[in-house]
Parts: C-alpha cells; sequence; structure tokens
C-alpha cells in the first residue's frame, strides 16, 4: 500500500510530511530534509556520547546477548521494561535533550524517556512486534528519529495483514500515536545490501 502526502503545519512553517497508515492509528513521518537533523555529524556526536551496551532479551527462560547494542536514558524514575528485561534510566546527556526538545515541539506532545538502538549494518534488525508495554499507557505517543544509513520500516496491521513500508532517511523523524501500537506491529527487517551503521531513538513517555 502506497502512502499518502499531506499538507502538514511544522514549526509555524508549510511543509509536507507522509500520512502512513489508512486506519486504526496514525503514523505521522517527516522526511530529514524537513527537520534541522540533517547534518551527517549527527551520527558521530550520538556514537560518541551515549552510553552504549550489548542490547539483552530474554527467550525461553534465558538471556541472550545480541550484537545490537542499546541504551535507556530518562527522567528519575522512569524504568522501562520490555523482552524481559528491567532498565533503569541513565541521566540525559545535552544532546539527548535537544532532539527530545524537537520532538515534543513536532508531536505536541512531552516525552520523559528515550531508548537508543545502534544497528551496526544491515545483519542487525528487529522483528514484528508493538510498543504496547503498560508503563507507556493506552495509547502511547511515540517519536522515533533516525541517523545513518537509511532503512526500511515496515508496519503489519494484526488483523488483515495489510504491509506498509517507508525509507526512514537520516535525520527524520516518525510520529506514532492513537491505536497505532494496539493495531499495528512494526518491524526493521534485515538486509544484505547496507553497510553502514543506524541510530534509532524511540521518545516516549513512561506513566510513573
Amino acid at each position: 500500500m502506497e502512502p499518502k502526502t499531506e499538507n502538514m503545519g511544522f514549526i509555524g512553517m508549510n511543509n509536507t510530511a507522509i500520512s502512513l497508515l489508512p486506519h486504526d492509528g496514525e503514523a505521522i513521518y517527516y522526511p530529514g530534509d524537513l527537520l534541522p537533523l540533517s547534518n551527517p555529524s549527527w551520527l558521530d556526536i550520538l556514537t560518541d556520547s551515549i552510553a552504549w551496551s550489548n542490547d539483552t532479551v530474554k527467550m525461553f527462560g534465558k538471556t541472550l546477548t545480541l550484537n545490537r547494542k542499546s541504551a535507556w536514558y530518562g527522567d528519575p524514575g522512569a524504568a522501562y521494561s520490555y523482552s524481559g528485561i528491567r532498565r533503569e534510566p541513565l541521566k540525559w546527556t545535552e544532546e539527548l535533550l535537544m532532539i527530545k526538545k524537537l520532538c515534543e515541539e513536532v508531536s505536541n506532545a512531552t516525552f520523559n524517556s528515550v531508548l537508543c538502538n545502534y544497528y551496526h549494518d544491515g545483519k542487525d534488525g528487529m522483528g514484528w512486534h508493538c510498543d504496547d508495554e503498560r508503563e507507556l499507557g493506552k495509547e502511547p505517543i511515540i517519536a522515533s528519529v533516525s541517523f545513518g544509513a537509511e532503512r526500511i520500516f515496515a508496519f503489519k496491521h494484526r488483523n488483515s495483514k495489510e504491509r506498509i513500508n517507508i525509507r526512514l532517511e537520516h535525520g527524520s523523524m516518525l510520529i506514532m500515536r492513537g491505536q497505532t501500537q494496539h493495531s499495528w506491529q512494526h518491524a526493521l527487517p534485515k538486509s544484505t545490501i547496507v553497510h553502514e551503521p543506524r541510530i534509532n531513538l524511540t521518545f516516549r513517555n513512561i506513566l510513573m
């Protein structure tokens, strides 16, 4: 299914964003040229300033260490549990606070935490899942910002199984809200043709 283009206001300007989902939620994509995050140096800045560690998940009662790296930052008390792992927030960095402010302006929402993921290349990916953990509330708003290599991001409806793909550019932002996390799964498919790293920041609001 082809996403539709909409004329969206952004921080006082009249720019074109892309509405991705036809029903059961809202996902608005802001290409990199609409945002002040397109400088290539952002990838190096975040690579050096974030306290990365190898991501872990619990599967079949065992804790597995993944190649993908991650970090969890946020306000005091904004702990987050996913894939059977509980994370306590690290203290905000200056760079993450700058990006958080922009996300809040674009989405008209507030965020108290961010999950940072580092993908070395196309061999690192993320399978089908929803960000519907109890700490995020009934209809969470999530702002996802991408840096580095362009990657395909996929949506799949839980009932109809219809699929929508979008290519996430460096410096772009994806806002997901409403019923999106309950009606649609999303994934970052692996790719044999991507050889550069990618950083993804997903800003959230943890209920405390």
